[in-house]
């Protein structure tokens, strides 16, 4: 570069580091000022040597970053500081992590290192590890919620200037903006980012789409301008008399919404009626906000017929972003459905800059805050070890995007659940221990099933029993990651103690068999069964799946290893097959694969770019000319079709027999007695595994006939019912329909 260049180079960064000083949200004390300038001091050595892809300095995006965490979300000196500093010790060796706590203490410290180590998770990693890095940068939540904020302005300012990438570049970080960081952005409550973020995110995913909305959108735009100042003009007289302090303004709605609603109604551009939205944001002291917005409504709705079903009241129930405005749909001149958001000046910052504007008003109030409040149940489901990193991220993002209800307790206090949220996932969200015990749920007064989907409004009372426990299905009716992670956990901690009975009946079944159980046996039985860990055959043998003839077989073919080590090398294919036939029951493990939560049995495809095999954690996705093709949850391509294709992907998993539940229905006749009820369904109680849906006798002259219906999980479990049964006094036939 020549020296003119440097000159003029040095002239536009100092240009940008006073701009960031005057657009600064916060009042900056000279301490303040001071740190951010050795901030930009260290900044400027360690990146002295870098240029960008475009060929500009590097120092201009620690800059940027600190210009949008400064201006956009308004956070304070610290954070600025931070993101001066957030790449160098990545990309400088003369700074350590501990050099940047001797100059700036340990706040910033912290702030960078956690910023190093999510970039240090980003280097040359394939996209099946995604999953895995997002849960380890989701974890830094709970250092400093910081880290996020100014990890969110980084990847806005590269979004913003990725043009100079390769293509494939550009649509790897564009989906994988789309999947994670815009919806951070939105569940932090940066509203304004999230949406420019979704914008960019489209730029590059679907270039073709985005240039036409954004060019439809350039065109009528001058017809918008006019049709909000006619809007607006009916609403200024009537606000005027009232000597209201307000600014009107019209919002145009995203290109990534547009897209969005073009998709989900199936329409095109010209049909989407709310392409702005008009906002009057309006001067108060805080005590009377909410008189206030709730007068500028009923102005609105003298002039404007309001549509009753889009009414949305966030000042009564702020969103649990800290969001709060009042939101009505009205039909506006032209018989146009207008959207119009009623917000004060300081619900219009807290909409605005999110975290930021809602501590610099929180100060003098003690309310819990609900970003924290979320931060603390989202550490819950990060922290838990068992969970796939695949699955996390899925139950993650959608308790990040999903719209809300508010549920009530019965005391009258109010819960914020994500949209679709059932009876299961309200107990988990009142305590793991209220989750676990549940039995049932009243709402609004009626006993419901706990997959019974909530509504805004409803009042929910859970009715809990010493007795009751998780089982498989409860992973069918809760949809929230914290109620999810904790039923995994309780079928585990089940699925053990069921090991370790089986343990010791494995133990006494052998003695008899004249085996030792030690690791020798214990490999060799896994093996023989074709199951994955010993804890599988522990668990088998408890429930029953695994039992006294089969192990016989297993005895007799350990005595005659030999014969059978030589016979299997000769006709291996026939012996496999042969003995699949035999033992059906245990080796039916992973035999078929069921789509969706009802389990339906479909036709599909496996795909060739991850080639699953039974027993693998899978998806299936609905292809426009094959049909249903699965996937791993971990194919390379999982992150980029759930991202952009969510709406075509169905739950899928492998079968596994001894999981799975059958309805069985019991006929039993006999000569009546008093207590023949009790007898009968003592047995049916007393057998742990089965589960009791339905029951009724009836009596006629001295002889009764009854009926039940029961859940297991196999035959074996079956059979030692209806030997029970048969042997109670009185009982003369136990049959099974």
């Amino acid at each position: 570069m020549t020296e003119e260049a440097i000159e003029k180079e040095n002239i536009a960064i100092t240009k940008a580091y006073k701009e960031l000083l005057k657009v600064s949200y916060r009042t900056l004390s000279t301490e303040d000022k001071k740190l951010i300038r050795s901030a930009f001091d260290v900044a400027i050595d360690a990146h002295k040597d870098q240029r960008r892809k475009s060929g500009e300095a590097y120092i201009f995006h620690p800059l940027a970053v600190a210009k949008i965490v400064a201006q956009e979300i308004g956070l304070d000196a610290t954070s600025i500081a931070a993101a001066l500093l957030h790449d160098v010790v990545e990309d400088s060796e003369d700074y350590s992590i501990s050099d940047i706590e001797g100059m700036f203490g340990e706040t910033v410290a912290k702030i960078v290192n956690g910023l190093t180590k999510i970039s240090s998770l980003k280097k040359d990693m394939d996209v099946s590890m995604q999953a895995e890095n997002f849960r380890k940068m989701l974890l830094t939540l709970n250092d400093d919620v910081r880290v996020i904020i100014i990890k969110i302005a980084d990847r806005l300012h590269n979004m913003q200037t990725m043009d100079s990438m390769r293509d494939d570049k550009q649509v790897k970080i564009a989906s994988e903006t789309l999947y994670i960081y815009a919806p951070l952005a939105h569940r932090i409550g940066l509203y304004n980012i999230k949406t420019e973020l979704e914008d960019l995110g489209l730029k590059y995913t679907e270039p073709e789409v985005y240039n036409d909305i954004l060019n439809k959108i350039k065109e009528s735009k001058e017809e918008q301008d006019k049709y909000i100042k006619e809007f607006s003009a009916v609403l200024k007289n009537s606000l005027d008399k009232e000597l209201m302090d307000y600014t009107i303004k019209g919002r145009p709605k995203s290109i990534f919404s547009i897209r969005r609603k073009m998709q989900v109604q199936g329409v095109s551009f010209d049909e989407v009626y709310d392409k702005f939205a008009v906002r009057i944001i309006y001067k108060s002291d805080e005590d009377n906000e909410k008189f206030l917005a709730w007068k500028i409504y009923s102005i609105v709705t003298d002039h404007f017929r309001p549509n009753p079903i889009r009414l949305r009241d966030w000042i009564s129930s702020p969103k649990s972003t800290g969001y709060e405005a009042l939101h009505i749909t009205v039909m506006g001149p032209k018989g146009r459905w207008v959207e119009v958001q009623i917000r004060s000046e300081r619900m219009n910052e807290i909409a605005e800059k999110g975290y930021a504007a809602h501590y610099k008003y929180k100060q003098n109030s003690e309310k819990e805050d609900s970003l924290e409040t979320w931060i603390n149940r989202l550490q819950e489901a990060l922290e838990n070890p068992d969970t796939n990193a695949v699955d996390f991220v899925e139950q993650f993002k959608l308790n990040l995007y999903s719209k809300e209800i508010f549920v009530f307790t019965p005391t009258g206090e109010l819960k914020s659940l994500p949209k679709g949220a059932t009876a299961l996932d309200f107990a988990f969200s009142i305590h793991t221990e209220v989750g676990m015990k549940t039995r049932g749920a009243k709402v609004n007064g009626k006993l419901m099933p706990l997959s019974h989907e909530l509504q805004s409004g409803d009042q929910v009372d859970i009715l809990t029993s010493e007795s009751a426990k998780p089982n498989a299905n409860w992973l069918d009716y809760a949809t929230t990651a914290r109620a999810r992670s904790k039923i995994k956990s309780a079928l585990k901690e089940d699925k053990k103690r069921i090991g370790e009975e089986g343990k010791e009946i494995l133990r006494r079944k052998l003695k008899q068999l004249k085996i030792t159980l030690n690791e020798a046996s214990v490999n060799e039985l896994v093996n023989y069964f074709k199951l994955k860990t010993s804890l599988d055959l522990f668990y088998r043998v408890g429930l029953g799946t695994i039992d006294n003839t089969m192990l016989k077989e297993y005895s007799s073919s350990r005595s005659n290893a030999l014969m059978s080590f030589i016979k299997n090398k000769i006709t291996r294919k026939q012996t496999v097959k042969k003995e699949d036939l035999e033992k059906d029951e245990v080796t039916a493990k992973y035999d078929s694969l069921v789509f969706g939560k009802e389990e339906e049995k479909l036709d599909y495809k496996l795909s060739n770019c991850c080639n699953p095999i039974p027993g693998d954690d899978v998806f299936g996705f609905l292809t426009v000319n094959e049909g249903i093709k699965v996937h791993k949850k971990n194919c390379p391509n999982a992150l980029s079709l759930q991202s952009n294709y969510a709406y075509r992907i169905m739950q899928a998993k492998w079968i596994d027999s001894s999981q799975q539940e059958f309805l069985v229905k019991i006929v039993l006749t006999g000569i009546d007695h008093i207590g023949l009820v009790n007898d009968i369904t003592n047995i049916v109680s007393e057998n742990m595994h089965v589960d009791m849906k339905s029951i009724s006798f009836e009596s006629n002259d001295g002889l009764f006939s009854g009926k039940i219906n029961v859940v297991v999980k196999n035959n074996t479990i079956i059979k030692k019912l209806l030997e029970k049964l048969k042997k109670i006094n009185g009982i003369d036939k136990v049959t099974r329909v």
